[in-house]
């Protein structure tokens, strides 16, 4: 039997271990869970090197402790651990494994971030009480590169993709007034790196990378992280290769 190899990746363990317990009951299932971003990238990346890709990926849209108005609840660049919230995180696996499909685990419905999460690289958005048969529908549907949305949500999510085409020249002109070393950081804050995983790959203090980020932020005219990666995707700015090799050391980029 051709097993379905998922993982469950959300920040509230009892849900994330439920939902995992449940998943595994089923025949053709086999799953695992992540508590963060980082987690997640490490499992990922420990499955590929054992030749044990995960098929699927369930992301908590809220990962990360989003607040009210899609903000993560801790910037980015102020977490040392290297928070990465969940539409990021898709936008980093789709760059990083693109064969891996995703769905991403919902509260509520939201047009607006349901088309992030579609534009970011998701096959699914679905709603976090759904049934277990509705959900077992979705993974195995996003397996033959289907795409899954609530029917209430459709009408939102194509108006909220239109207005993004639109706002597309304005975000490409704002992303080009970024120096070379600021859009070098804008693509790691897209692939979902904290501060720190910037600094390091980047071979910066965390001191500069914060610096970069803040002028980011302010020559986007954003306040958040989460709105910074919003906008360079509009641009058509893609995250960094985490694969690939590193930015070459210290230069007239810095």
């Amino acid at each position: 039997m051709v097993r379905i190899r998922v993982l469950v990746v959300d920040d509230h363990r009892i849900f994330a271990e439920s939902l995992a317990a449940a998943l595994a009951a089923e025949p053709d299932v086999e799953v695992s869970a992540a508590g963060s971003g980082p987690a997640a990238l490490r499992c990922l990346e420990r499955a590929a090197a054992e030749g044990r890709r995960f098929d699927v990926l369930l992301v908590d849209a809220d990962l990360g402790g989003t607040v009210p108005g899609g903000r993560p609840a801790v910037p980015v660049q102020d977490d040392e651990e290297g928070l990465v919230d969940g539409i990021s995180l898709v936008a980093g696996v789709r760059v990083a494994q693109p064969g891996v499909r995703i769905v991403v685990l919902a509260e509520k419905d939201d047009s607006r971030r349901a088309a992030l999460a579609l534009q970011a690289g998701a096959s699914g958005w679905v709603a976090k009480d759904c049934s277990l048969s509705r959900l077992l529908t979705v993974i195995r549907g996003v397996l033959r590169d289907e795409t899954h949305l609530p029917p209430a949500l459709l009408t939102g999510v194509l108006k909220e993709m239109t207005a993004a085409r639109r706002h597309r020249t304005e975000s490409e002109r704002l992303v080009e007034s970024l120096t070379p070393r600021e859009r070098e950081v804008l693509r790691c804050m897209v692939a979902g790196l904290g501060r720190k995983a910037v600094a390091e790959r980047l071979f910066l203090s965390p001191h500069t990378v914060r610096t970069h980020m803040q002028n980011v932020l302010g020559k986007l005219g954003v306040h958040s992280t989460l709105a910074a990666v919003a906008l360079a995707r509009r641009a058509g700015v893609g995250p960094a290769d985490l694969t690939g090799d590193v930015v070459e050391r210290g230069g007239q980029l810095a």
